[in-house]
């Protein structure tokens, strides 16, 4: 999956808050000065062109909604992560983790109970 720049993670930030939205509703969700509506309109149809937004005909208008949750998007930017960085192992990144202090043994022992007792 595409990582998102700031800008599109921004505007998909919006879309799973406030859910459907026309391209004019998102621009009035920014505080002045609000980006303009082209600059917007172009930003949402290279989501939708990604696959991120698809999006229901109004007439002459469209109003865009995601395809992906936020949490979707943020498992499938951590499993891209570790496919890129870890060599697709989990136990490298938390290896890692644990290496530079980011995660105690403590916490890690608390995360194989929670696991231990979801099964």
């Amino acid at each position: 999956m595409k990582k998102l720049t700031n800008k599109e993670k921004e505007i998909m930030e919006l879309y799973w808050q406030h859910g459907p939205m026309f391209v004019r509703e998102l621009q009035e969700h920014y505080a002045e000065p609000r980006p303009h509506f082209n600059t917007l309109s172009t930003i949402v149809r290279i989501l939708e062109r990604e696959g991120f937004l698809d999006h229901k005909q109004y007439g002459n208008t469209y109003q865009y909604y995601p395809l992906i949750s936020e949490a979707e998007y943020g498992r499938k930017s951590m499993a891209g992560i570790i496919k890129n960085y870890f060599d697709d192992s989990y136990l490298s990144a938390v290896s890692s983790f644990v290496k530079e202090e980011k995660i105690s043994v403590e916490e890690l022992r608390e995360l194989i109970d929670q696991i231990e007792n979801s099964k």
